[in-house]
């Protein structure tokens, strides 16, 4: 089979395709990408996540590595996607390798790479390691226990070196004596156990629920911090009396809020808080980075500095490399991801989350308050999506539906220009907009839509749902 990286990195479904011949397969081809660019002999960071098999994947992973000559420093225990990212700068590494299928359902697993930079990979660099992997890759295999003799295998806690990177990005202390009650639910991930490690001492009070490592993600569909899994932390916020309810997405790079009454802050919203602390309390000034499925409340925050914004198409291998090209303080993308200049070019729910914390801390003001806030200063935006199932067999008639779609107008508001530079979106007067495509990642067609106007936000659904003839 061939094996194609999607959105980030490569994923299937454990024990179909996602098998150790094929993991091997990947690490060849990386291994492989990395001696013609020279940097093999600076080794590979290797984590991995709390899904089924993700340790022995990971081992994997090391034993073909290694069996190249390549040095490995291998993660001693589960860790979040970004505590691996970030150790790539504390080994001086060429690169990670992340076994995580992040917020795929329970029967997925996958291969994420990091190049030296510490943020996904551009696609061209994508399509070369895609290049290198081999049809087969049994003889790849160097037994551990050899590899460490040998020095090729470094087992080393990615942890310390990270956490002292978070200690360093906000005022930890603000956020623990600032008599704040928090709940976490860690989603049975990669997260679990970090943030009462990072709030530990102070008067403020941390309940963390669904810690412990759980494979099957019971109770939810996915490990996605979207408010359809989070109804059990909706009901604690509000049996409890907590200030806000903190969710990481399975391999802990992405992050969900819940306010104080237990309702859910769309992603949207949180990118535009983010860079407003980023702007307000820290003070950074800088080109700001956003997908084109991101909030227009961006172009309006950085209007008030006279800052440029760039827009890039879906997922971090082009946020993250447009951050490094730019300089840019700040990138995001609507699925919860944000990332962050003086850190790394890399998703990350850990600094996300500590930011919107001393947000808080600062203002005085509550979760909610904080998003009453943002509107008293450039309007209220509303946004939602919808994710329709197909069959394969529809793509192809469902593509050209929306590539002839002209529509003068969406749910009685004007549409003002069409952007096709991944998937469609038709954007609208007052700086709305509706966005069709299909996920990079799983069977689904995503239907998005941001508008000043509330009582449009269903209307302008229903008439993607239209658009594409999916029910």
């Amino acid at each position: 089979m061939t094996i194609k990286f999607g959105t980030d990195g490569w994923r299937a479904i454990i024990a179909d395709s996602y098998t150790y011949a094929n993991v091997r397969r990947c690490a060849v081809g990386l291994g492989r990408y990395l001696q013609t660019q020279h940097q093999a002999n600076k080794g590979v960071v290797v984590g991995y996540d709390t899904r089924f098999g993700s340790p022995a994947f990971a081992e994997v992973t090391a034993s073909t590595l290694t069996a190249l000559g390549i040095p490995v420093y291998l993660c001693d225990r589960p860790a979040p996607t970004p505590t691996v990212s970030y150790s790539i700068l504390g080994q001086n590494a060429a690169g990670c390798v992340i076994i995580t299928a992040s917020h795929n359902p329970s029967n997925y697993n996958g291969f994420k790479f990091r190049p030296d930079y510490a943020g996904s990979a551009r696609p061209e660099i994508v399509t070369a390691v895609e290049s290198h992997i081999p049809d087969e890759a049994v003889q790849y295999q160097k037994p551990l226990a050899i590899a460490r003799q040998e020095g090729l295998l470094t087992d080393f806690n990615p942890l310390p070196n990270y956490l002292a990177k978070l200690d360093s990005l906000t005022n930890i202390n603000r956020i623990q004596e600032a008599e704040f009650n928090i709940i976490v639910d860690a989603m049975h991930g990669a997260g679990g156990g970090l943030w009462p490690t990072l709030l530990d001492g102070g008067q403020t009070k941390l309940t963390e629920i669904r810690g412990e490592p759980n494979p099957n993600f019971p109770g939810m569909h996915n490990p996605e911090p979207l408010a359809h899994n989070l109804t059990e932390l909706s009901a604690a916020i509000k049996q409890g009396g907590y200030d806000i309810g903190i969710a990481p997405d399975g391999d802990a790079d992405r992050i969900g809020i819940l306010d104080e009454y237990g309702e859910f802050v769309n992603p949207l919203q949180l990118y535009a808080l983010l860079l407003m602390y980023n702007l307000e309390v820290r003070g950074l000034r800088g080109p700001i980075v956003r997908t084109i499925t991101c909030t227009a409340m961006a172009n309006k925050l950085a209007a008030k500095y006279d800052l440029p914004v760039h827009e890039v198409p879906i997922g971090f291998k082009y946020v993250g490399p447009k951050m490094v090209d730019v300089g840019a303080i700040f990138g995001g993308e609507e699925s919860g991801g944000y990332a962050y200049g003086d850190h790394i070019p890399e998703r990350d729910g850990f600094a996300s989350g500590l930011f919107l914390l001393d947000f808080m801390a600062v203002t005085g003001r509550s979760m909610r308050g904080l998003v009453d806030y943002l509107f008293e200063q450039i309007g209220p935006h509303f946004y939602d999506r919808i994710d329709l199932t197909y069959e394969a067999t529809q793509r192809a008639e469902i593509l050209a539906r929306v590539q002839q779609a002209k529509p003068d107008q969406l749910a009685g508001l004007k549409v003002t220009s069409i952007l096709t530079i991944d998937g469609y979106r038709f954007d609208l007067e007052n700086d709305g907009w509706l966005i069709i495509r299909f996920s990079g990642t799983e069977p689904l067609l995503r239907v998005y839509c941001e508008t000043m106007h509330g009582d449009k936000v269903d209307a302008l659904l229903n008439a993607g749902r239209e658009l594409v003839g999916v029910a």
